[in-house]
């Protein structure tokens, strides 16, 4: 990724999975962007973006499209006073209702739904938009252009998982929008894809009862009999922001241990 500009949206502390995908943009040679959402985020991520050495950190709440608006105005004078463009975008952003993901799905209030969605997945859409015009256009000389937005996403969206309740929904959600952005930004030479990552000890999984439960069965249901590794996540990010995924859009790939293909277990 040696002179490619990588943006990263949900960096919330050292244990998130896009702070994994950040260190590997970093460590393979990209120049990376962070963003922080209100002041109570700030310094945390500025702290983080110091020690990855990411090149700048930017403010956005992808709730408020005049937010994105300026992030992606932000990004177009940074990248035009260097004559350069953006070649990848991270979206590690989530959020429903603790409330929500507690209770039976059938008891999800209207507002509780929303949130999940408009976070979660609409938020995307928000983002793909926005920063898709920085991405370089394919040249006459016939230079490809174009990159890559990548978004994660979990097994909970076409299984049901106990307690994942209104998030579930919204990964289907975001899942469909995907499949969507793929399609119109593939004329742009602009690939969309997500990572299903297996359930990984991140501050937001906190959230979902029986956390706990969930990472110990899953690392013995798994074909490779383990949790899933951060940095295998971020290892994969690296694959579709590079070259060497310029073939893939549209995706769901998997790096769960392979705890997607499983069906059920027979116990004693």
């Amino acid at each position: 990724m040696e002179g490619k500009v990588a943006l990263v949206l949900g960096v919330a502390n050292r244990w998130s999975i896009g702070h994994a995908i950040a260190k590997a943009f970093v460590r393979e040679g990209a120049e990376v962007i962070l963003t922080y959402q209100g002041d109570r985020q700030k310094q945390t991520v500025e702290e983080l973006a110091s020690e990855i050495k990411a090149r700048q950190v930017l403010p956005c709440d992808v709730t408020e499209d005049a937010q994105v608006d300026a992030l992606a105005s932000m990004l177009a004078n940074e990248l035009k006073s260097r004559d350069t463009a953006l070649n990848a975008v991270v979206h590690s952003i989530a959020f429903a209702n603790r409330e929500d993901l507690s209770r039976p799905f059938v008891e999800t209030s209207r507002a509780g739904f929303a949130l999940a969605q408009d976070v979660s997945a609409y938020s995307l859409v928000a983002v793909a938009r926005a920063t898709a015009p920085l991405m370089a256009a394919p040249g006459h000389d016939g230079a490809p252009g174009g990159g890559s937005i990548m978004t994660l996403t979990y097994l909970g969206s076409t299984r049901v998982v106990e307690n994942y309740n209104v998030m579930g929904v919204a990964k289907a959600s975001l899942e469909a929008s995907v499949r969507y952005l793929a399609a119109g930004l593939g004329p742009s030479n602009i690939r969309v894809n997500a990572i299903s990552a297996g359930a990984v000890k991140t501050t937001s999984a906190r959230g979902i009862r029986d956390f706990s439960k969930m990472l110990e069965g899953g690392a013995k249901l798994a074909p490779l009999r383990r949790a899933t590794d951060p940095v295998e996540v971020a290892d994969t990010a690296v694959f579709l922001a590079s070259d060497l995924g310029r073939g893939v859009t549209g995706n769901i790939i998997y790096v769960d241990a392979g705890m997607q293909i499983m069906g059920f277990a027979l116990t004693e």
